[in-house]
């Protein structure tokens, strides 16, 4: 018998004024730097076997500036594919990044407010390129960098995605952002019942419990910052 697939734990690298940081609960102004330089964090992460990294430019999420220099040299010099989000809110944004070298962008916040992007840049760069990370606070969806909150619900976002073409949803839960509190398995359980393609969460994750979490509902991954920032989960993950 084949041993169970094991939920994919991707590293996340946050930046804000060219280092790696978390944030708690989402906060840019309750920030830990763990990284002077983000490609020393990202090469460390490497290093122990991640073969996708994460990266944000919580700058550009929430308007203060922008890290795409930091974010070009990653992209060049890793040696391992790259995700990117953070302040992606148009197409010359995110085909910027893709000529750059970006496997993936990760489009939030225009995915609530120009929902029409998503199936343009999947008609043009195909859907394995394209991700939208859905940042919520219960299941109302949060916005520009998260300090806002839209109206509208993942209920209502998911069916759109899947009829724009999208393979691939991050959801993220904005009340345990960097907090280590442990995923909230009930609105895991929701979300992974509104969305029936490959799903990758956050928010939360603190511990080997929490990725057990992840393979009994049937979710294929997390990004998880603190937690391996910190060790409470160890990385790479096994569940033995």
């Amino acid at each position: 018998m084949n041993a169970p697939t094991l939920p994919l734990v991707i590293p996340c690298v946050d930046i804000q004024s060219g280092r790696a940081v978390r944030l708690y609960e989402g906060d840019p102004d309750r920030e830990t730097v763990y990284f002077e330089s983000p490609l020393d964090a990202a090469r460390h992460w490497v290093s122990l076997g991640a073969g996708l990294v994460h990266l944000v430019d919580l700058d550009a999420a929430t308007g203060r500036g922008e890290n795409r220099d930091v974010i070009h040299v990653i992209t060049q010099e890793l040696g391992v594919p790259v995700e990117v989000g953070g302040g992606i809110r148009d197409r010359r944004a995110a085909e910027e990044l893709l000529l750059a070298g970006v496997d993936r962008v990760v489009i939030g916040t225009a995915a609530v407010t120009r929902p029409e992007l998503i199936a343009e840049l999947i008609a043009a760069h195909g859907a394995e390129r394209v991700v939208v990370s859905l940042d919520a606070r219960g299941l109302e969806v949060a916005t520009h960098g998260w300090a806002a909150g839209s109206g509208v619900n993942v209920a209502e976002l998911t069916p759109r995605l899947a009829d724009a073409g999208l393979e691939t949803l991050i959801f993220t839960d904005v009340t345990r952002d960097g907090t280590l509190k442990g995923l909230n398995r009930e609105l895991m359980r929701q979300v992974r019942r509104l969305w029936v393609n490959t799903l990758i969460v956050g928010g939360g994750v603190a511990n080997v419990d929490d990725v057990r979490l992840l393979h009994e509902e049937g979710i294929q991954g997390a990004i998880v910052g603190r937690a391996i920032y910190e060790g409470t989960l160890v990385y790479p993950v096994t569940l033995d």
